[in-house]
């Protein structure tokens, strides 16, 4: 129940914050809650994936893709991820999450999402996000042409390449 009142304020929240073009980052004010926190009393790790979330659907809000999704009956799912955990959040921390669209490949997005308490950066991840439909991922080609911005990034820096190559060389199983 937690994750969709969150879900809900988020959305409701960004109906009435500033639109965003696709090279602009979301900056998403957090409180680490009751709910949020693990026996150290600081976020729980899965908690950043909630709250990673959260900034993902407030980002696409603010650049008009939820409505493109409305409208064209699409999903997303997420393909990947990495985080890396620096810093602490204690419980009742006030903090930021940052998430911006770093580029595409054709099929996936990448988004970098940090989190920051005190001007610090407390968590790092690079989250790779698809957008489906019933006939499987839509080519970002297609995405990108309905939000007006064929000319969008397709230059992939080198960290995400590599990250890219590391996880096609982990054994999969399930294949």
């Amino acid at each position: 129940m937690y994750p969709l009142l969150k879900f809900s304020s988020t959305l409701i929240r960004a109906k009435f914050r500033p639109r965003l073009a696709l090279e602009e980052k979301s900056v998403l004010p957090c409180r680490a809650g009751i709910t949020d926190i693990d026996l150290f009393m600081e976020l729980n790790n899965a908690r950043y994936f909630i709250y990673m979330e959260l900034g993902r659907w407030d980002f696409s809000y603010r650049i008009g893709f939820v409505s493109l999704m409305k409208r064209h009956n699409w999903g997303v799912a997420a393909g990947g991820a990495s985080v890396r955990f620096r810093r602490r959040i204690p419980f009742l921390a006030n903090f930021t999450l940052t998430t911006q669209l770093v580029c595409h490949d054709g099929r996936w997005f990448y988004f970098l999402q940090e989190t920051h308490r005190n001007e610090m950066v407390c968590s790092s991840a690079l989250m790779k996000i698809g957008v489906t439909s019933k006939q499987g991922l839509v080519p970002v080609a297609e995405v990108l042409s309905q939000v007006g911005r064929e000319d969008w990034g397709s230059d992939i820096p080198e960290w995400v390449s590599a990250w890219n190559e590391a996880e096609s060389q982990r054994p999969w199983s399930g294949e």
